[in-house]
């Protein structure tokens, strides 16, 4: 009975550790979430500076994270672990979008690669809010470039034809994306043709005004107009 004591003991102290371990785990996945969500709020307000700032610092929390789970497989692929990590890919790969940068590899984040394709399309299914603020703005060919990165990694995504449990849920997040996609190619074409119609009126205006200068005072149509208004 003491031999299964010390055993108990042994057990005991291996569960602390672990419960230990996930417990500031919960802490710094959470801590990690909060510095990418702000990088990319940064990066909206063209803040890059500020962005690349908290991209450091969200890097090395997930490195210490990481660190701390060396040995405990079971807890780095838990869901809270992995969703961290793949927002600091999110993260990452938003700033490179919008600054035309490098792409980090899912090498350089020290992320799994199921980890990193999701927060691949997470990072571009964001690229709608910038294609958005462009066509709000009136800019739609400054929409077109998101809605060409949207495009572009959703073609490369649906060619991973993996399980689910090798892809981390990727094909779920590729059927997202794709919605995102088409809703933002419906939004962009819309305000193209809008903004063709407008600059094709505006150029019809300019020419009837050209030729009622060039027609003078005694233009019917403007004889009438005066007359009603007198």
């Amino acid at each position: 009975m003491d031999t299964l004591s010390t055993l108990i003991e042994t057990i005991r102290a291996d569960l602390t550790r672990r419960n230990d371990v996930r417990d500031a785990t919960l802490r710094r996945s959470r801590e990690l979430v909060r510095l990418c969500a702000n990088s990319i709020r940064a990066v909206h307000r063209h803040e890059f500076d500020e962005a690349a700032g908290l991209l450091a610092q969200a890097r090395a929390a997930a490195a210490e994270m990481v660190a701390d789970l060396a040995s405990l497989p079971d807890l780095y692929y838990t869901g809270y672990t992995q969703d961290a990590l793949k927002e600091l890919t999110e993260a990452h790969l938003v700033y490179a979008f919008v600054t035309a940068g490098p792409l980090p590899t899912p090498e350089e984040l020290a992320v799994p690669s199921s980890t990193y394709l999701n927060g691949l399309s997470e990072a571009a299914s964001e690229m709608r809010r910038f294609a958005l603020d462009m066509i709000r703005l009136g800019q739609v060919e400054e929409a077109l470039p998101y809605l060409a990165i949207m495009d572009e990694v959703y073609s490369q995504q649906i060619t991973i034809d993996f399980p689910d449990a090798i892809t981390g849920g990727l094909r779920r997040q590729t059927d997202v994306l794709r919605g995102i996609l088409e809703r933002t190619r419906g939004d962009v074409t819309l305000s193209s043709r809008q903004e063709a119609m407008r600059q094709a009126l505006a150029a019809f205006e300019t020419r009837m005004m050209g030729a009622s200068s060039d027609a003078g005072p005694g233009l019917p149509l403007f004889n009438e107009i005066d007359e009603q208004s007198a």
